[in-house]
């Protein structure tokens, strides 16, 4: 029994007809009697009274015509659904951020997704780099922003895409000697109380910390550890010292602050957008066409997953 053996007989059911029935299905009618004739056969019971006023359904026909239409509604409906689910309208996205990330580009990002595709089930989860790199490798995450370029086994298997870019700046009170400076330099970092992020979760911003204050600093190994870029902002507000962190903490701004330029400028490494080059996943691809759109300095690798190479500007 095929489907269009359900469709053959609720339409003989709605016209009562074969003639009109098979003209709404746009087949012959001898077609349509014998397969008529043929589904009764299958079925062990006659569907159809024949008579000169019409053709009308036994009672083993209505209760077979009952689940005929359910049937059609439910291969109509997985239809849909599958159609929906290959273009990326529905399914589930599973994304690992570090904080930062939080600040640029994840705002627009996330609000711009979830008009695009409100029916993806977005599960989000803040976790440090080495952690979103390690769930990426395993199946656990779909995609995932971190600092840096994934590194360790399994990362060779994955895709990383540059998406932000940041160098070193300070944050103090509005009531810290510093607060009005346009920056800072590191004889005055070195004599000032710090605020930093923990070192096994921004390795790269405690590298380049000890890349400029020295590896053996007393300001660093005295320094404050913070759970995140929003509690350094949220302390140095408080007077406990001077905030340290990348520059996208200057896309949040904070009554009782004041952020500095560090000297000498000193590079992050990238924010980076990862996700496994084997993913096919059309909710992937959905997320990564926004990615485009919103970060302008995405490079050619995102370029060429999503077919953009013959658009990339010189």
């Amino acid at each position: 029994m095929e489907a269009r053996h359900l469709r053959y007989a609720l339409a003989l059911a709605e016209h009562a007809h074969f003639g009109r029935a098979a003209g709404a299905l746009g087949i012959a009618q001898p077609p349509l009697s014998k397969q008529i004739a043929d589904l009764e056969r299958e079925v062990g019971a006659r569907l159809f009274d024949r008579s000169r006023q019409g053709v009308f359904p036994t009672a083993a026909g209505e209760a077979f015509l009952a689940r005929a239409r359910k049937a059609i509604e439910e291969i109509t409906a997985a239809s849909v659904d599958a159609a929906r689910a290959a273009r990326g309208e529905t399914g589930r996205l599973r994304l690992g951020f570090i904080a930062s990330a939080l600040l640029e580009p994840l705002p627009d990002v996330l609000g711009r997704f979830g008009r695009e595709r409100p029916e993806v089930r977005l599960e989000l989860h803040e976790m440090p780099t080495h952690r979103s790199t390690a769930a990426l490798v395993a199946g656990e995450l779909d995609v995932a922003i971190g600092r840096g370029h994934p590194r360790g086994v399994g990362a060779e298997h994955l895709v990383s895409v540059p998406i932000g870019h940041d160098h070193l700046v300070a944050v103090v009170s509005t009531t810290h000697p510093y607060a009005g400076q346009s920056s800072v330099d590191v004889d005055q970092l070195r004599r000032q109380a710090l605020i930093v992020a923990p070192g096994a979760d921004e390795p790269a911003i405690a590298t380049g910390l000890r890349s400029l204050l020295g590896e053996d600093s007393p300001a660093l190994s005295n320094a404050t550890v913070a759970r995140d870029i929003h509690t350094i902002i949220g302390l140095a507000a408080c007077g406990v010292g001077v905030g340290l962190g990348p520059s996208r903490m200057l896309a949040a701004p904070r009554r009782g602050t004041w952020f500095c330029e560090v000297n000498p400028s000193t590079p992050l490494p990238d924010l980076v957008l990862s996700f496994q080059a084997r993913d096919r996943s059309p909710a992937l691809n959905a997320f990564l066409e926004v990615i485009h759109t919103n970060c302008p300095d995405v490079g050619a690798a995102l370029d060429r997953r999503l077919g953009h190479s013959d658009q990339k500007k010189d």
